[in-house]
């Protein structure tokens, strides 16, 4: 077997069979296929395409290129949750506590926030002396006492998709949607869980720009991941404005600690009922979506889910005087209002542009290596929908940069939002449900 006949192949739209697919993901592995090849066949598939059973063998093979997380020792049903990115996106914090406090099983390895889009774990770091680095015993451990961790990923799982997406990223095939959805269920289902909530994010702010495309992922990872024998769920998420009010670190975790006290945002508290109310009958805690909701909003009134997520902070060595008393958080050295000029709606909210200026105020990192200010963000105030009247705070910058960099965002972020006289409808969060 040669790898140059299985590019010829399938640039002729010919379906790949497993064995094939072996060829290229063990080769490639093994240093044996070169990188050239590969890209040559990413981008034979983002024009042709695969076939469901296609992407189903290479999300397997993908997933068993390393080691996988053994969890069978974890009590119950096994849950996660993964999401497709967007800005402001909090809602692990908020819906992991929640779903523990219910009897659920939360066992999530999670990932760092690059470009526009916030990662889980530099959240969680912006609580002092909290580890996302976990051992495996003792992620078994916590998860089996607490029903809930949320931890880094380790370095051995998936080797295939390190390599690959690395690659996608510097050729243009990052928005194949058969690669999209082999790369992201690989990693979820060798994580080992029995259930897994997939919030596929759309609009300005996400990877996918419209409705559609979010719906052919989303079915697809669907397939997949029932295919390999795991409730795979998914709701569709609108990201063309931010989720919650809060975008950037230590501002996104006060958000939370706020949620988990049934004060969070309206679009926030949407997203993590409908979800955990989903997740709960995975986890065959709730024999209905109904039943569900009305579990998680129990926890949230009674103190538990917010409880819960104090405990898991405390296994993972943070300070929980910071989720106590979250007024403990540091806090900018500049916080600047952005006015309104003109009185109407709120139209428009660009979520890319939002998470962009985000990062450049010091939120966010443009590369790996990037050090984030724990700090820095942008505070909303008014978001689509809202009645807005000349002088108006719509939202506050905080940083610690330059004056400069300061004048430069003020403007962005005036700019990514648009305004008119017509009444606007606030933004209905989850879009749909897919099973």
């Amino acid at each position: 077997m040669r790898m140059v006949d299985l590019i010829i192949k399938k640039r002729e739209g010919h379906a790949l069979t497993r064995e094939e697919i072996a060829f290229w993901i063990n080769g490639y592995v093994k240093g044996e296929i070169p990188d050239y090849q590969v890209s040559a066949m990413n981008m034979a598939i983002l024009f042709k395409g695969m076939t469901e059973e296609e992407v189903i063998n290479l999300t397997d093979l993908m997933e068993h290129s390393g080691e996988t997380l053994d969890l069978s020792n974890l009590k119950g049903v096994k849950v996660d949750k993964h999401s497709t990115g967007g800005v402001g996106d909090k809602t692990s914090l908020v819906l992991g506590p929640m779903v523990a406090a219910c009897g659920a099983t939360f066992a999530k390895l999670s990932g760092r926030g690059l470009g526009h889009t916030g990662g889980t774990l530099d959240k969680l770091e912006s609580i002092p002396g909290l580890s996302i680095q976990v051992s495996g015993d003792r992620f078994i451990n916590q998860v089996n006492e607490l029903g809930i961790a949320i931890v880094g990923q380790t370095q051995s799982l998936v080797p295939a998709d390190k390599k690959m997406y690395a690659l996608r990223d510097v050729t243009g095939t990052v928005e194949s949607i058969p690669l999209i959805a082999a790369s992201v269920m690989s990693k979820k289902l060798a994580a080992g869980t029995d259930a897994i909530l997939l919030d596929v994010t759309l609009g300005k702010g996400a990877f996918m720009k419209d409705i559609n495309q979010a719906r052919i992922l989303a079915r697809l990872m669907v397939k997949i991941g029932n295919g390999l024998k795991r409730d795979t769920r998914a709701v569709l998420s609108d990201m063309n404005e931010p989720l919650g009010l809060a975008v950037g670190n230590a501002l996104e975790v006060k958000e939370a600690i706020a949620a988990l006290h049934g004060n969070g945002p309206e679009d926030l508290m949407e997203l993590c009922y409908k979800g955990g109310a989903v997740m709960l009958e995975q986890a065959k805690i709730a024999k209905s979506f109904e039943e569900g909701k009305a579990m998680l909003e129990k926890v949230i009134k009674d103190g538990s889910a917010f409880e819960k997520f104090v405990k898991m902070v405390k296994a993972q060595g943070g300070d929980t005087e910071y989720i106590l008393h979250p007024e403990k958080f540091e806090v900018a050295s500049k916080i600047v209002p952005i006015i309104a000029k003109e009185d109407g709606y709120v139209k428009e909210l660009d979520a890319l542009e939002i998470g962009l200026s985000s990062c450049r105020l010091g939120g966010g990192r443009e590369t790996l290596e990037d050090t984030i200010d724990m700090s820095a963000g942008i505070m909303l105030v008014k978001k689509i929908g809202d009645q807005v009247k000349k002088g108006d705070v719509l939202c506050y910058l905080h940083t610690n940069k330059s004056d400069d960099v300061v004048k430069q965002e003020a403007e962005t972020v005036y700019n990514a939002y648009s305004f008119t006289k017509d009444f606007v409808n606030k933004t209905q969060v989850v879009l749909e449900i897919i099973q």
